[in-house]
């Protein structure tokens, strides 16, 4: 077999480019009664590999980006079509509820 000496630049480059989990608990206990659980989940890739797997959260996150959109009218105004949208609903079948 081949023996290979892989640098710590392309250990780092493949992990990167791959995406690697990390999964532990942490749980703290006194006589058998646990104080406190830690869950850690660590997604380590690059940002390109992120966004390929529809993580990209720091994109709208005005601490991360200042110049992040403030979708929170957005969020109002769909909010309001929703609930218009469903009363025409209720209507409809209420009208349709009536010929029959």
């Amino acid at each position: 077999m081949e023996n290979r000496h892989t640098s710590l630049a392309d250990t780092l480059e493949r992990v990167l480019d791959k995406g690697v989990v990390i999964v532990g608990d942490i749980a703290v206990s006194v006589v058998d009664i646990e104080l406190l659980t830690l869950r850690v989940r660590l997604f380590v890739a690059s940002a390109q590999t992120a966004r390929e797997m529809g993580m990209d959260w720091w994109t709208d996150d005005p601490f991360f980006t200042p110049k992040a959109v403030d979708r929170t009218a957005e969020m109002k105004a769909l909010t309001q079509q929703n609930a218009e949208l469903g009363d025409r609903l209720a209507a409809l079948e209420r009208a349709l509820g009536e010929r029959s």
